[in-house]
């Protein structure tokens, strides 16, 4: 294998909300790795242009090779979009939430990528390509792994005692993991594979096609899969099942996977580039050079306390991001319809950012991050009492209109606190990243940005049982504290019920820690930006 000394770095992506669309730490995540790079990928660009070839003008030249990126993107949604699809299933199986909890690492390394990014961009064959190299065996694996869970997926969500959650996080995490993977490599070939002029529809295909298979892979199989929706709007005559399972849409993808892989590493080739005289020894101290440049940035005074904020800053919304669509659901609400209330908000999600970026172009962005912290910790108490109101608008089996008019309403409120956040927070970013190292700088700041979502979001999912109390009612002597236990209540002829639900003791609590945070911690976060620029500056050797 061979290697590069220019190494380019991805950042990592958060974990996708229950119900919801691609969160904006997605959308950072495609914006990012394009429109932030730092010069060193600029330089390396430069160099893997086609030499001697003809000079095409506008993307009609190019098309071919946009298609293929929006392709291979829609490819990488798809298995994200059925992770995210999981939570929901398994909640509809009435597995506990630490079960959520433990599933809920499969959206971790998309955060985490940054870890191996380094080597996945300087390690390849010279021969086959530098970015097929990871691409085509990672794409096989993502096709044969989707192959071998359309036929055990069925059997590991009925087995008996429940759903065996363990191989499934398992499984879906190395789907995950691949799927990262496969981003890292796609990222560098969008760079390479258009010419200068039209390089910046890399990050529109990235958007764009994620998206699109996330979409396919989520919300268009959750409606598909349900009887319910099938049966009212696609069927004439009702049956039990859905138009498709959960094994023939892996199988079907599965194919599409191994397919499209063959074609790829068939028929489209590399730009060729001069051969490279790098002895191997200067290789591997350019892979090390990368990850001693990430250990300097951190270990600066300003950055490292930076990070510490943005690791602790969510802590005070993981309860209503990560519980809230699970407890529609215990609540009633079919899976489906909370992944269909995710179309609409579309159009406010590509709104929202246009619209807050006038007011976080200044020299202090963060005072809008401060600003809309306390209205997002609120919107966190409207989600308890919503999930509180459903039970009692349930009417015979289905939800009024109104009803799902309100959760869209809040859902919307909720979209305008987060991305006035994000948005000011990414900008902050781009302010202080040292331009010398740009893409290093900014990649970095935004995996802590997306840790400090999954770490909270994992453990509000595990700590909702442990603070629900139930009692047994109906068989004296009996209690609810534990599974066991509940299951001899209801042999003895009693009933498990709630008498307090862990999802409202953990909603009060994030909101004051997450006031504690804001009074005590948002304030420091905002004197970050009177900080010189030779503060956040790092020294390269």
């Amino acid at each position: 294998m061979e290697s590069s000394n220019l190494i380019r770095h991805k950042n990592g992506r958060q974990r996708k909300q229950v119900g919801g669309t691609l969160p904006p730490e997605n959308m950072n995540d495609m914006e990012s790795d394009f429109s932030e790079l730092g010069i060193e990928d600029e330089r390396e660009q430069g160099s893997l242009l086609l030499r001697g070839s003809p000079r095409r003008s506008g993307i009609r030249g190019e098309l071919g090779n946009v298609s293929l990126l929006l392709f291979l993107y829609v490819l990488q949604g798809i298995p994200l979009g059925l992770g995210g699809s999981i939570p929901l299933i398994l909640q509809s199986k009435n597995v506990s939430y630490k079960d959520q909890a433990f599933f809920s690492f499969v959206f971790w390394p998309f955060s985490l990528k940054l870890l191996w990014a380094p080597l996945v961009d300087a390690l390849y064959f010279s021969r086959f390509g530098r970015r097929k190299s990871w691409l085509v065996p990672t794409q096989y694996l993502l096709g044969l792994f989707m192959l071998y869970l359309s036929a055990k997926v069925e059997s590991l969500l009925q087995s008996k005692g429940g759903p065996d959650v363990v191989t499934l996080t398992a499984v879906f995490f190395m789907l995950a993991f691949l799927a990262a993977t496969q981003d890292i490599a796609v990222d560098g070939w969008a760079l390479t594979m258009l010419s200068r002029e039209n390089v910046g529809y890399a990050s529109t295909c990235n958007s764009v096609g994620q998206t699109a298979g996330y979409f396919l892979g989520n919300v268009l199989f959750l409606a598909l899969e349900s009887p319910d929706f099938c049966n009212k709007y696609l069927r004439i005559v009702p049956k039990d099942t859905g138009i498709v399972t959960l094994s023939d849409f892996l199988f079907f993808w599965g194919v599409v996977f191994l397919i499209s892989t063959t074609l790829v590493a068939i028929f489209k080739r590399e730009n060729v580039r001069g051969r490279r005289t790098t002895t191997t020894p200067e290789e591997t101290q350019g892979v090390m050079e990368t990850y001693k440049l990430l250990l300097s940035i951190i270990k600066m005074p300003t950055v490292f306390t930076f990070c510490l904020l943005l690791l602790t800053a969510k802590m005070g919304f993981s309860a209503a991001d990560a519980v809230t669509g699970l407890k529609l659901m215990e609540a009633g609400v079919p899976k489906e319809q909370l992944a269909l209330l995710a179309v609409p908000m579309v159009p406010l999600q590509i709104f929202l950012p246009v619209v807050i970026s006038r007011y976080t172009a200044g020299p202090r962005p963060l005072d809008i991050f401060y600003k809309a912290f306390p209205f997002r910790l609120l919107i966190g108490l409207e989600f308890a009492l919503l999930v509180w109101w459903t039970p009692s608008v349930k009417q015979e089996g289905a939800f009024p209109v109104y009803y799902y008019a309100v959760v869209l309403l809040s859902y919307a409120l909720h979209q305008v606190a987060l991305y006035s956040m994000y948005v000011a927070c990414m900008a902050f970013h781009a302010k202080v990243s040292d331009p010398l190292i740009g893409g290093t700088y900014m990649t970095l700041l935004n995996t802590v940005t997306n840790l400090g979502g999954n770490w909270p979001s994992t453990v509000a999912l595990w700590l909702v049982d442990p603070l629900t109390s139930k009692e047994c009612q109906g068989a004296a002597g009996q209690s609810c504290g534990s599974s066991e236990e509940a299951l001899l209540c209801v042999k003895e002829g009693g009933v498990c019920v709630t008498t307090l639900d862990g999802y409202y003791v953990e909603s009060v609590v994030c909101v004051v820690m997450g006031l504690a945070w804001w009074v005590w911690l948002g304030k420091k976060m905002r004197r970050l930006q009177e900080q010189s620029p030779a503060a956040w500056k790092c020294r390269v050797n």
